[in-house]
């Protein structure tokens, strides 16, 4: 089976919750030349869930295994939303109209539209109702080069 188009590769960086780490985080991406287009952190007690999607994710992976950080892919799916008041509520409510369980998100501008990063149970079939009922889905290749 070919890798659905509309799969944008999502690093999980587990880390722990402590002063300098996000730095340190990044100093990887700065010295493996991978750029970041978006990231998200999460918190649970003693350690952090850094989330990014960035330019070339099988380079990060290698870069962040050579520094022993726990780390691992995941699918996402990028939907475009209008950048006005309201836009994530057509999304959130259009997703939950058709069944679609939204496990975790976050959200970022790019140019002229926003676009909301969504981790769903079956992406695969998300991804034929998302479009049927009419919402973009933003190609993986505009993140992972």
């Amino acid at each position: 089976m070919t890798r659905n188009k509309y799969f944008i590769k999502q690093l999980s960086i587990f880390s722990e919750n402590k002063s300098g780490r996000l730095a340190a985080i990044a100093k990887v991406f700065e010295e493996s030349k991978v750029n970041i287009h978006a990231f998200s952190i999460a918190e649970a007690n003693s350690f952090g869930v850094v989330r990014a999607i960035v330019d070339k994710p099988e380079i990060a992976f290698e870069a962040f295994s050579k520094q022993n950080y726990a780390l691992q892919y995941t699918d996402v799916l990028g939907i475009k939303m209008n950048d006005v008041p309201g836009g994530l509520y057509h999304v959130a409510n259009l997703l939950g109209s058709i069944g679609i369980n939204i496990e975790y998100a976050y959200a970022f501008r790019t140019g002229t539209f926003g676009t909301l990063i969504v981790k769903v149970s079956n992406p695969e079939d998300a991804v034929e109702k998302i479009l049927s009922a009419g919402l973009e889905l933003v190609p993986a290749t505009d993140y992972n080069f």
